[in-house]
């Protein structure tokens, strides 16, 4: 057990933190400065937890930074924040709310173990050091002491000389292995989303020269039972639709289900004719399967998920596989992996965007409403939206399935963005996302929020969009407001309720995605998309409600429709102002070219230009489109400019930039 520094003025907070800290190690507590910087003078600390003023204190400076690992207490979570980006980042280092919430508290205790662990592995690694120092003090000896022996035999020398040369070998791939160590367990650590996680665990196979690695998380469905998810397989991120293939049953005669209801280690030499080799693993591998190591991601609460890592390096002809020092290393690694896990909840968050999974999302629905019920809240009604990403198959072709997964994450930060702290939002399959909006007052309200979340897609630019069907990247939505009559005691609404207002939101995305159009083999480029439909139960059908829109005023810039836009940032000088300002193209195009300004232009005014167009410039005469703010919170205008007599030579120079 460690050894645990409490710093705290205030007697009720001591008590607290004692409290939260009693169960992980031997706690010294101090209420002043003075003897808080008397017992770290005397005492090497594993875990320091102290309030953040008390930690920038003068005194306390050199002591503290003896101590591994750091844990800064307070009410305040955005001070907490700012106060752990003063430290370096050599040591563990979080923060814990001086909160009684259930929720808080759990999240302290993950903290304080955290710190532990990890001060505990930083001394494990601090001993393997000195045992290492130790043992080449003592070879330096040795070949000292040969050296000085006259007459030794040619041979023994040359044998010394080459033992020598083992040891340093070996000696160098133990330190580039605890390098590595130290650095996935930071990144484990300091993971703020699932991505981050996921990256760092693709990592680990370096660890124990494999080829390959999958990590599944454990999760149960009602049609189903439990089973194992993968969130990676064969070093890929899995999207929603690829899930399916390679599941696999808790119960079934399965490498990782085996690992994961044992909770014991799988190691396996010879895979191919082990009866536990499923036929995903036969079929879904990129390469036949040599040797397989599969280890349990074993949490306070039980089996979380399980680790595998497939093909060793030295597995050619007569091989042994995975040995057990690989066991070893990766077992002390997945309790740290399991910890993480735990803190980020992959039970509940979606491991590619981050957003909520639907069952979390409907059961936080169904607290929300009980909420409401029993607060007897009028605050209106609520509505389900439900949102797909236009031609998203049509991306995925073209630039590949990671491109695709980058595309959805940058999707899933614009949508948070887009609405409002009350509302929710999960992603409900591949590149679906369904939305729960709070206190709408009516089915046009609804819209108009959906319209709002809709054209934030249509403004954001995506990387490759310009090669979607319309040169954009945008979403249609669904919508359907919530029956007030649903709204009853506990228990009223459940989960089934909510997938069939759900499946109404679906029915007016179809309208809005024009599948019944498509339905008619009509032609696709005819079908129009990127729109806001609404359910109306009082006329039993899918209608369009974007008629209590306002048209958009503005002429819509024509280069979009008659020549691709290259997202090309090249040097722009524009005069403004009556002088000449330095900026950056957005995009450009053989028709007009769009720019960042510090002011608006007038509608039709007529601008001088200059592009910097490879190794030359070149001189532009322009009309302004239009002139507007990205958004409500920019400070720069983007100004749209169509091209004026543009020359022959001037269009060859843009055709050979865009090449």
């Amino acid at each position: 057990m460690g050894k645990i520094l409490i710093v705290s003025l205030n007697p009720e907070e001591r008590s607290f933190l004692f409290g939260l800290a009693r169960k992980q190690g031997l706690i010294y507590t101090a209420a002043t400065i003075e003897k808080a910087a008397a017992l770290l003078s005397t005492i090497a600390f594993d875990v320091a937890v102290l309030d953040a003023e008390s930690a920038g204190h003068q005194r306390l400076r050199v002591g503290l930074s003896k101590i591994p690992s750091l844990v800064l207490a307070g009410g305040d979570e955005d001070k907490l924040k700012e106060a752990i980006r003063a430290w370096p980042d050599d040591r563990y280092i979080d923060y814990l709310l001086l909160s009684p919430k259930p929720l808080d508290v759990a999240r302290s205790r993950r903290v304080l173990a955290t710190a532990d662990a990890f001060s505990r592995l930083k001394a494990s690694v601090s001993r393997l050091s000195s045992s290492r120092d130790l043992a080449v003090r003592k070879l330096e000896r040795v070949y000292a002491e040969i050296k000085d022996v006259g007459g030794s035999l040619s041979q023994g020398i040359v044998r010394e000389i080459e033992k020598r040369t083992s040891i340093q070998a070996r000696y160098a791939r133990f330190m580039a292995l605890k390098r590595n160590i130290e650095d996935i367990l930071r990144k484990i650590h300091a993971a703020n989303d699932v991505f981050d996680l996921l990256n760092s665990l693709v990592e680990v196979k370096g660890t124990v020269q494999a080829g390959s690695v999958s990590i599944y998380i454990l999760e149960t469905s009602e049609t189903l039972g439990p089973y194992l998810k993968p969130l990676v397989w064969d070093d890929d991120y899995l999207v929603h639709a690829e899930f399916s293939r390679h599941i696999a049953l808790l119960q079934a005669e399965d490498f990782a289900a085996v690992a994961a209801r044992s909770g014991a280690v799988v190691r396996s030499v010879d895979p191919g004719r082990d009866s536990r080799c499923a036929f995903r693993y036969r079929d879904g591998l990129r390469r036949p399967l040599r040797s397989l190591l599969a280890i349990p991601l074993q949490s306070e609460a039980g089996v979380v998920g399980v680790l595998e890592v497939y093909d060793r390096a030295d597995d050619g002809p007569g091989g042994g596989g995975f040995t057990e020092e690989d066991e070893q290393l990766l077992r002390g690694l997945s309790e740290h992996i399991a910890l993480a896990m735990t803190k980020l909840n992959l039970i509940q968050y979606d491991a590619l965007t981050g957003l909520l999974r639907p069952d979390p999302f409907f059961e936080k629905i169904i607290h929300r409403l009980e909420s409401y019920s029993k607060r007897r809240r009028e605050s209106g009604s609520f509505a389900m939206v439900m949102g797909d990403v236009d031609w998203f198959k049509h991306y995925n072709d073209r630039h590949g399935q990671e491109a695709g997964n980058r595309l959805l994450r940058e999707l899933a930060g614009v949508l948070r963005s887009a609405i409002r702290e009350d509302d929710l939002l999960c992603r409900y399959g591949g590149e679906e996302f369904l939305f729960f909006l709070s206190s709408v007052g009516n089915i046009e309200e609804a819209t108009l929020l959906t319209e709002r979340i809709r054209k934030s897609v249509e403004e954001h630019p995506f990387p490759d969009e310009e090669s979607q069907p319309r040169h954009d990247l945008t979403m249609s939505f669904g919508l359907t407001l919530f029956p007030s009559e649903n709204l009853g005691p506990p228990g009223t609404v459940t989960k089934a309720l909510l997938k069939t207002i759900a499946s109404e939101a679906d029915l007016a995305l179809a309208e809005a995605k024009g599948k019944r159009m498509s339905a008619l083999h009509v032609d696709e480029k005819l079908i129009t998309k990127n729109r806001v439909c609404a359910f109306v139960r009082e006329k039993a059908a899918v209608m369009s409600k974007t008629s209590i829109l306002e048209e958009a005023k503005e002429k819509v810039f024509a280069e979009k429709r008659r020549s691709p836009r290259h997202y090309a940032s090249t040097i722009c000088l524009f005069r403004e102002n009556g002088s000449y300002k330095v900026g950056c193209t957005i995009d450009l195009s053989l028709e007009g070219t769009r720019f960042s300004s510090d002011t608006p232009f007038d509608p039709a005014e007529t601008i001088d230009l200059f592009l910097i167009l490879g190794n030359q410039a070149r001189a532009f005469q322009g009309e302004v489109v239009h002139s507007r703010k990205a958004s409500a919170k920019a400070s720069r205008y983007d100004t749209g400019v169509r091209f004026r007599d543009l020359k022959p030579a001037d269009r060859d120079a843009l055709r050979a930039y865009f090449l």
